[in-house]
């Protein structure tokens, strides 16, 4: 174990050194290629024993483990068999939510939002009850797409704070239809910033049935929710029309251009009547 230790500390020291700037400048391809050419023919043991490598910022040197793993990374998706890419990442997603420092695990989690797949989806929806990996996880399943709005979808009822906004914003990025009826509930709840991202999820869905919802949200009485849950309709209405709905989009217009007379909101008016008449036409 200790000459395998040894002999990966070898290969890696191999890649280039850090400048005065602390930046990887002097790099000679040949010499790197060589080095993670090496690591995958060493396999799941070498990527772990590479794993192993890293440590929390401050708690020791690094550098070139990292530069390596995330060169692994890049490489894997380069290559013609897609079965080396899944086990990089598998590899690197078993390492999640165990005892290693929280600021490893980011970095890992960061790795396979350059290289992980839907094999990692649910390892990754694990990290979304993490308070301080939820974050770096929503954007790797973001970046993956496959599989990611249903462990969004299944975090969501347990989910709190900082957590809960992040999925429900998430959830409208994917346009998740499935998740309507939570993102509905959502706009009751106590925290403003969620019920705004309910809103904007909903409309960006563009789902029908949450028009009066977010209407009433319209109608709130503090202008900044106002003015954000007017603009959740305004986007719910162009939805609707690109999906041919022309009448419950009329029906969102009308009400803001109803509503809508102070001087602080008068765009919004605006922006109400001229689709009114764009589609009078």
């Amino acid at each position: 174990m200790a000459r395998r230790s040894s002999a990966l500390s070898e290969l890696i020291g191999r890649l280039p050194d850090p400048d005065q700037r602390g930046l990887l400048s002097n790099i000679d391809k040949e010499t790197v290629d060589n080095v993670i050419s090496r690591l995958l023919e060493g396999g799941r043991r070498s990527l772990r024993a590479l794993i192993d490598m890293l440590v929390e910022p401050g708690r020791g040197d690094d550098v070139k483990a990292r530069y390596a793993l995330h060169c692994l990374a890049v490489h894997v998706c380069k290559l013609d068999d897609e079965r080396i890419r899944r086990a990089f990442g598998r590899t690197l997603a078993s390492q999640l939510g165990g005892d290693r420092p929280k600021a490893v695990q980011k970095y890992l989690i960061r790795q396979l939002q350059v290289a992980g797949g839907e094999e990692v989806a649910g390892a990754l929806g694990k990290m979304l009850e993490d308070e301080e990996l939820f974050e770096s996880a929503a954007q790797a399943l973001v970046a993956i797409g496959n599989g990611a709005a249903e462990q969004l979808r299944n975090a969501l009822p347990g989910a709190k704070g900082k957590t809960k906004l992040t999925i429900i914003q998430n959830l409208g990025v994917f346009k998740d239809t499935e998740s309507v009826s939570a993102l509905q509930n959502a706009l009751d709840d106590d925290d403003r910033e969620v019920r705004l991202a309910a809103g904007w999820s909903l409309a960006n869905i563009g789902d029908a049935g949450s028009a009066d919802l977010l209407l009433k949200a319209a109608d709130a009485e503090g202008t900044y929710e106002r003015v954000k849950a007017a603009k959740a309709c305004l986007l719910l209405a162009e939805r609707l029309l690109k999906e041919g709905k022309k009448d419950k989009a009329v029906k969102i217009y009308k009400h803001l251009q109803s509503t809508r007379s102070g001087s602080d909101e008068a765009y919004i008016c605006d922006v109400a009547n001229e689709s009114l008449a764009a589609t009078a036409k």
